[in-house]
């Protein structure tokens, strides 16, 4: 095995490993598969833990783990597929930091390895075991990494900095708002 072929291997392995465990959570929110609580009751969840409106926040959750998952493990629109797990996976730690580093704890550190992971994947690109190898990387260009990243930066702190808003003025016991200005 050439050094190429180990890397390819391992990147397939990667991808495999962690796109299969964000699809699984994402299944979990979108239909109630593996234990899971399907839209409605994720949705609920959501908004309990300040994410507005609930459902809409459960099903772009759930499609950022399904889906990006799904493609991070197929290899096909790396660059897009890592962004969109990330920004899932930031939203998600930001729920979980008050309880610390530790998941024993709940704390966020299952939720930031899956992101570290997916964003890692996105900059590294997927291999050549991968369909975006096989389609001649149409859609895994250099440009895309930074402009799939950036997006979901972008998108996850507009998202994280509205709910984290929304708890501090609940917190003040200020009333919330339906729409922000």
């Amino acid at each position: 095995m050439t050094c190429y072929d180990r890397r390819d291997l391992g990147l397939l392995l990667l991808r495999l490993g962690a796109g299969g465990v964000l699809a699984a959570h994402g299944t979990q929110k979108l239909f109630g598969w593996f234990g899971g609580h399907g839209l409605e009751g994720t949705g609920q969840f959501m908004e309990s833990v300040g994410y507005l409106p609930g459902k809409l926040s459960a099903l772009a959750a759930g499609l950022a783990e399904t889906g990006g998952g799904t493609l991070l493990a197929l290899g096909l629109a790396t660059p897009a597929a890592g962004a969109a797990a990330a920004g899932g996976m930031a939203g998600a730690a930001a729920v979980h930091v008050p309880n610390g580093f530790f998941a024993q704890e709940g704390g966020y550190e299952h939720a930031a390895f899956l992101g570290l992971t997916a964003a890692g994947l996105a900059v590294t690109g997927p291999g050549r075991l991968s369909v975006d190898h096989a389609l001649g990387h149409v859609l895994d260009r250099g440009w895309m990494v930074p402009a799939a990243l950036g997006a979901t930066a972008a998108a996850t702190a507009a998202v994280v900095g509205a709910r984290s808003r929304r708890l501090r003025r609940k917190a003040r016991g200020g009333q919330e708002t339906l729409f922000e200005e």
